[in-house]
């Protein structure tokens, strides 16, 4: 009978240590070499999670326009078909993107709110952080506002909207020492709450399309965007209670 062939096996030297194989499957927030499959090395879930940051990116880069299904399974480096099976469309994509914009300009408010101790202070540190995030922002705070590209019906979209605007009738609440229901307003209330969103939204607005441009150069030496959003505060935010 014929006998076996010894097999040898080759030992690392004593005292060197094994490295184990790459684990497959971990998220990654940086775009993907074009080509790679939507198998690996996503995971479902981290799949869903690089679109979104994907999205973001090309939003940021490209704008409004340039975003679209293809441009976000190419930059996250994914087959094409990959946005459709997570959100159907392109409306269902940039609509859980806003989402996490408004969960995002949610928690930038709250925490500028928490720094404040007068209702003035609180209601200029909102104003503020709003104006900060969407120049940090530019792309997703356009698209948050965007109503006709979004679905408003999706429950993450429209939960993350209505604590957005909660927080703002709170804060306008607070500066008129008076609690507002946000769901049944008076005419006082909504006025109020129309007057400050007006203002500071028009206000980012006219930033971000460099409209403020000519006035501030009229300005005295050393006046800001927020030296001026300052001064638009101090005098029109906070109002006393029937005023």
């Amino acid at each position: 009978m014929a006998r076996k062939p010894n097999t040898v096996r080759a030992r690392a030297p004593r005292g060197t240590k094994r490295v184990a194989p790459a684990r497959k499957g971990l998220q990654r927030s940086a775009p993907r070499t074009a080509g790679a499959s939507e198998d690996t090395p996503y995971h479902h879930g981290a799949l869903r999670d690089a679109l979104l940051e994907a999205a973001e990116r090309v939003l940021e880069r490209d704008g409004l326009s340039g975003l679209t299904l293809r441009a976000v399974a190419r930059d996250a480096g994914v087959s094409h078909a990959a946005p459709t099976h997570h959100f159907r469309d392109l409306t269902g994509l940039v609509s859980e993107l806003a989402a996490i914009g408004f969960r995002q300009f949610n928690a930038a408010m709250a925490a500028a709110g928490a720094a404040g101790t007068s209702p003035m202070e609180k209601a200029m540190a909102r104003a503020k952080a709003y104006v900060a995030y969407a120049q940090a922002h530019p792309g997703m705070y356009g698209l948050m506002f965007r109503t006709e590209r979004l679905d408003m019906t999706r429950p993450s979209l429209h939960e993350a909207a209505s604590a957005s605007f909660a927080g703002l009738a709170g804060a306008i609440g607070a500066s008129r020492h008076e609690q507002i229901h946000e769901q049944a307003l008076s005419l006082e209330q909504a006025a109020a709450i129309a007057r400050a969103w007006s203002l500071v939204h028009g206000f980012t607005m006219l930033l971000l399309d460099g409209r403020l441009t000519d006035i501030l150069r009229r300005l005295p030496k050393g006046t800001d965007a927020e030296t001026l959003l300052d001064a638009m505060l101090k005098s029109t935010v906070v109002r006393p209670p029937g005023a």
